[in-house]
């Protein structure tokens, strides 16, 4: 049982590393919707198409599903933040947990 146990650890890391990684993006994505980057400077330009293209489906489901935007503030990114929160300190530990265990 050795084996399956580090293969769920590892499973829950990368999990874990790969929701950080979204949430620091969706982040991003909430800092540009404040401010107008230059789309005079290519660079720019593309990351921040990289940066919706990441995050707009998952906002767009939100958006669809759910009435998540009152007096013209959209709060579909905070319920993607939330969940992301949720799914780590639950789903990660959880699976950490059930890995150890099998140690």
């Amino acid at each position: 049982m050795y084996p399956l146990g580090y293969f769920i650890i590892a499973v829950a890391n990368i999990l874990d590393v790969a929701l950080a990684l979204y949430f620091w993006i969706l982040l991003a994505q909430v800092i540009l919707s404040w401010v107008n980057p230059s789309p005079r400077h290519p660079l720019a330009v593309r990351v921040v198409r990289i940066i919706y293209m990441l995050t707009e489906p998952v906002l767009y489901k939100i958006r669809t599903r759910f009435p998540v935007s009152f007096g013209g503030i959209d709060f579909s990114p905070m319920i993607v933040l939330l969940a992301i929160y949720f799914l780590r300190f639950f789903l990660v530990q959880s699976l950490v947990r059930f890995g150890s265990s099998l140690l």
